[in-house]
């Protein structure tokens, strides 16, 4: 009887042990794996973070860059922690988003400025618009704010100053060529171009359609020292603001042969900002 007993414990002691083994081996092989940062991008053309993402493949950090189309799902899934960070918006686009949905995004660094243009396929200059023209401009707070303060500066209208940096339509208070605005999504200002005299057209998504801005527009936005609520930004949320590996992922994007491709790829129509 003993023997049994005896027979039977080793075996569940030979068991227990094995399964001990085995987990902490499954363990430690998870401790090795590490995911992939999943950085949100706008467009099919990101040339700058495919050189940042081999840069950082040598150093052991690996990027996955998750693409969209529009504007407003990047911050969404960034939000919900679908990505880990994005870049592709402005700072005054960022703190629209947090206003708008209770959030609490963060720019964590600076990238570029790209600045907004006036493009069309009827005329070669801003100074063709003539009366009752039809603009299309972008419809999400920051941009169409951002479009009609460009309108402005080519001499096309004017708006209430004390509406800052986020005017509406509602905001001009002079428009001498009974122009009419029709707001679109960001990203179908660029394939109104047939319908319309002119769009106000965001850089990636004029790049996307073809166009280099700074030869393409009829009209560029001028970078100034108030253009820092425009530049572009690497946006986390506030809880991860201080990753290590996303200082690793800045110090690759910031960085002087990071500089030469954003002139190579954008033709200069993006400028670096840090």
């Amino acid at each position: 009887m003993m023997k049994k007993i005896k027979k039977g414990f080793l075996g569940l002691t030979l068991a227990v042990g094995l399964l001990v083994t085995t987990a902490c081996g499954t363990d430690a092989s998870k401790a090795e794996e590490t995911e992939p940062i999943k950085i949100g991008v706008v467009g099919e053309v990101n040339e700058v973070w495919d050189f940042v993402k081999e840069k950082l493949a040598a150093d052991g950090v690996e990027i996955e860059l998750i693409k969209f189309s529009d504007y407003a799902t990047p911050n969404v899934a960034l939000a919900e922690g679908e990505l880990d960070l994005n870049s592709f918006q402005t700072k005054i686009f960022m703190d629209s988003f947090n206003e708008d949905h209770g959030e609490n995004l963060v720019a964590i660094a600076d990238t570029v400025i790209a600045p907004l243009g006036i493009y069309s396929s009827s005329i070669q200059d801003i100074s063709e618009i003539k009366e009752n023209d039809v603009i299309a401009i972008p419809n999400d707070v920051s941009n169409e704010g951002r479009a009609l303060l460009l309108l402005q500066t080519a001499g096309l209208i004017e708006v209430d100053p004390s509406k800052g940096q986020i005017p509406v339509v509602e905001d001009i208070t002079s428009n001498p060529l009974n122009l009419t605005f029709e707001t679109l999504d960001s990203s179908q200002t660029a394939r109104a171009l047939d319908d319309v005299t002119a769009s106000v057209i965001n850089s990636g998504m004029a790049v996307d359609a073809g166009f280099i801005p700074t030869e393409d527009a009829v009209f560029l936005e001028p970078v100034t020292e108030s253009s820092d609520p425009y530049y572009n930004a690497i946006v986390s949320r506030e809880e991860d603001k201080d990753n290590e590996v996303f200082k690793k992922i800045i110090e690759a994007y910031q960085a002087e042969d990071t500089k030469e491709v954003i002139a190579e790829t954008s033709k200069g129509s993006s400028i670096p900002v840090w």
